[in-house]
This record gives C-alpha cells, sequence and structure tokens, in this order.
C-alpha cells in the first residue's frame, strides 16, 4: 500500500497554494508547504475530487495515450457505460462502437455486457450462506481504497467478485484468442476507455494480489473529440451492441444495486456521503440491508473527472437510451449460487494500513494522541487552513508527528505577537 502508483497528480508550476483543494480533500491528503499543495501518497485515494476543485488546473490524472497500444498486433476497447452519456442526438450505441474500430481498435467488448453478468452472479452469490452482510459492492476503486485506509473493519463486507471491468478483459482476451489462435497473451492489448483516474491506478497496482488484465487506461476526455469526428462518417452502423438495460444502466448511482432486483439494497453517491455511509455501517446504525452500492462520484460513473458531459445531463442521456432496449442481452446458465466461475472472484483482499494509525506501538500512539488532544485544544478550532492543513485537529497531528512548527498557526502567532506588541507598549507607558 505504501507502494501505491496514484495517477492523481500535481503540477507544481501551476499551483498557487490557495487551498481549495485542501479542504475538499475527503482524507485529509493535501497539505500546503512552500506556497504550493503536496500530496501525501499514503492518503490519497485517486478521487479526483482535488482535480475537479482545482481552479488553476494544478491537479490532473496520468492516463495512457493510444500511441501507448503500438507495441500491440491487436488492440482491443472496453467501452464504459459512461462513455454512451457523453455525445448529443445519440440514439444507438453502435455508432459509438463502430467509431472505436474506426480509430484504429481491431475489436470493441463493451464493459456493460459484463456488467450484466456480474449482476446475475452477484444475485447467486448474495444467496450463499455464511457472507458478512450488507455485501458491499467492489466495483468503484475509489470505495475499496477508502475501505483499506480508514475502514478496515468493512474488509470482510467487501463483495470478493471482480468489477465489470476486470470480467469484460478476461473475455475480451479470451475471444481474441479463439478467434485468431495465432495470437498469443502479449500481442493482445486490452484498453478501457474510463470516466475516471481511480480505474488507472487500479490498472497499475492491482487490488491484493491480483494483477489487472488491462494494459492501458484511456480517458473519455482524451479519445472524445476522435471519437466525434469517426461518427460524424458512419451513416449505416452493424448493430456491435450486446447490451441492455441493466449494463448501461451501471453508469448511474443505483444502476447496480436495482439489477439485484432485491428491495434490501441501498446506493449512495458522493464522497462525502460514501464516508458516512461506511461510517454507520462501521458503527452498526443502519437498518438492515443485502446489498450497498457505492460510488464515490456524483451521480456514479457519470460523474467522474475524465467525463466531458455534465454528470446529470449525461445520466437523462442514458436514461435515453435505455429506454428501447431489452433488459439484459446477456444470459447464465441456471444454476445453484455456488454455480460461479471462479474466475468473478479475487482470491485475496489487500493489505490494511489505517490512516489514523500513529505509531507501530500502542503505547507510542497513546501518547501521541495524548499530545494532539493537548495541542488541539489551544488551538483556535475555526480550520481556517492558512498553517497548510485542513483543519486545527489535522494541524496538531502534523505538529507531534514532526512535519509542520506550532508557529505554522497564523492565528495563534498573531494572537501572541499582539500581547508582545502590547506588553512592549505598556512598558513604554511605564
Amino acid at each position: 500500500m505504501h507502494n501505491y502508483d496514484h495517477s492523481v497528480c500535481l503540477d507544481v508550476n501551476k499551483c498557487i497554494g490557495c487551498t481549495t483543494c485542501l479542504r475538499h480533500c475527503p482524507t485529509q491528503a493535501i497539505r500546503i508547504k512552500n506556497g504550493h499543495a503536496v500530496i501525501n501518497q499514503a492518503r490519497c485515494i485517486d478521487c479526483g475530487e482535488c482535480i475537479k476543485c482545482c481552479p488553476k488546473k494544478a491537479k490532473k490524472a496520468v492516463c495512457n495515450t493510444l500511441k501507448d497500444l503500438d507495441n500491440f498486433k491487436y488492440k482491443i476497447a472496453l467501452p464504459a457505460p459512461t462513455l454512451y452519456g457523453q455525445f448529443e442526438n445519440l440514439e444507438d450505441v453502435n455508432f459509438i462502437l463502430e467509431g472505436l474500430l474506426s480509430i484504429g481498435f481491431d475489436d470493441v467488448f463493451e464493459v456493460a455486457t459484463a456488467a450484466e453478468l456480474v449482476s446475475a452472479y452477484t444475485r447467486m452469490y448474495l444467496k450463499r450462506e455464511g457472507i458478512k452482510k450488507p455485501v458491499i459492492s467492489s466495483a468503484c476503486p475509489v470505495v475499496m481504497r477508502l475501505i483499506c485506509l480508514r475502514f478496515p473493519s468493512l474488509k470482510e463486507n467487501i463483495m470478493p467478485m471482480l468489477p465489470p471491468m476486470e470480467i469484460a478483459a478476461l473475455m475480451a482476451r479470451n475471444k481474441a484468442k479463439e478467434e485468431h489462435p495465432e495470437l498469443e497473451d502479449k500481442d493482445i492489448g486490452v484498453c478501457f476507455i474510463s470516466p475516471c483516474p481511480a480505474k488507472a491506478s487500479y490498472v497499475k497496482n492491482g487490488f491484493g494480489e491480483y494483477k489487472s488484465k488491462v494494459d492501458a487506461v484511456i480517458s473519455i476526455s482524451d479519445i472524445y473529440f476522435q471519437l466525434i469526428n469517426a461518427m460524424k462518417h458512419s451513416e449505416n452502423v452493424m448493430p456491435i451492441s450486446n447490451s441492455g438495460r441493466i449494463g448501461i444502466g451501471w453508469a448511474s448511482s443505483g444502476g447496480e444495486a436495482t439489477a439485484l432486483m432485491n428491495d434490501a439494497y441501498l446506493a449512495a453517491d458522493g464522497i462525502e456521503n460514501v464516508n458516512r455511509i461506511l461510517d454507520e455501517i462501521e458503527n452498526d446504525t443502519i437498518p438492515p440491508l443485502e446489498f450497498i452500492e457505492l460510488n464515490a462520484c456524483t451521480g456514479g460513473c457519470v460523474g467522474g473527472v475524465l467525463t466531458m458531459q455534465n454528470p446529470f445531463i449525461a445520466k437523462a442521456k442514458l436514461q435515453t437510451l435505455r429506454r428501447y432496449l431489452p433488459v439484459s442481452q446477456t444470459s447464465i446458465p441456471k444454476g445453484s449460487p455456488e454455480d460461479i466461475p471462479d474466475f468473478y472472484f479475487f482470491d485475496e483482499l489487500p493489505t490494511y494500513y489505517p490512516i489514523s494509525r500513529l505509531s507501530s506501538s500502542m503505547s507510542e500512539s497513546m501518547r501521541m494522541m495524548s499530545e494532539i488532544q493537548k495541542l488541539r485544544s489551544e488551538l483556535p478550532g475555526i480550520d481556517c487552513g492558512a498553517c497548510g492543513a485542513p483543519t486545527c485537529r489535522a494541524f496538531a497531528e502534523d505538529v507531534v508527528k514532526g512535519t509542520a512548527d506550532i508557529k505554522d498557526c497564523t492565528i495563534m502567532y498573531r494572537s501572541e505577537l499582539l500581547q508582545f506588541l502590547h506588553s512592549k507598549g505598556d512598558e513604554s507607558d511605564s
């Protein structure tokens, strides 16, 4: 976890140290040092909130480009369902799929198709005996990393099923090798068209011991204009799509949960709401539920920072597209809850490193906590951010850890300075 390869990074030359990102980071991973932001890599969850709010565009996501696929003989595009909600006056998703073929891909495999299979197998999984409920969806990589860092007690609630992107990658590779026996794994390049930077981080780092079967992640915003140009030249398109309402519905918050056809679910979106729900699950103050779908982005994946369209407009476009589609275009063999293929699961959960841990020693942690509480009581408590930390509590922790100086609190320093000047004035009067 300490060697996590992130996709969200900072352009120091653009940063003016304005503290906007400081106030919006959900894990308090950002500090202002020497006039610019500094990201604590151990705390960052690649949610992209800092990218959304930065007025100077100093935060950015690092993804692949189409050129990164040049070394592969056979290139496969995995379009996220969110991609379908990005275009004006789109009546048929086949225009997008054919556009992807036109810009250089040899095949297209819809993530929405894999999502329908994941939904079907999730319904079977929830019928298994002995699983810990509520089951938390593993589809959002931001939520998974957030649980790793802040809610390690909930790791047993995570559904150990791979996200649709991974299932799509596995199925696309197998399809390519069946249709082209001359191809080897190294010849096939699988590219996910992503709405968020967290997917790129997931591909770089894997999940626990599982290594992603995706080779590259390209942002929707990077490929958008190429697709528009390619789609303009399409007239009569081939019926390539194999997705229905369920698969495309995964792009919006609640799409995964409603596909389970089970009323005992909850769906929440937006990182603040996700934090609140995870708190309630951990404190056992939430009503009895079977399944919980959590999306870090507002509105679901349609709210990802790598998209082009307003998330609410994109959601409306997707609803229009879904209106004339069948519920699902994929089916699985009927069977018992145990008849889920093994390749749908990951074997191990990742190692957990709670960010609230102050020291590996319990006694040392208790001592530091006591110092933090004492210092916190002496600070102004207005959480102004002028010290470079998001809250007075965070600043107190930084001071105790030795990464900040008490003099960085400008409010306290100003108060002491005024007292000093006042005392000097009294001395001169006497």
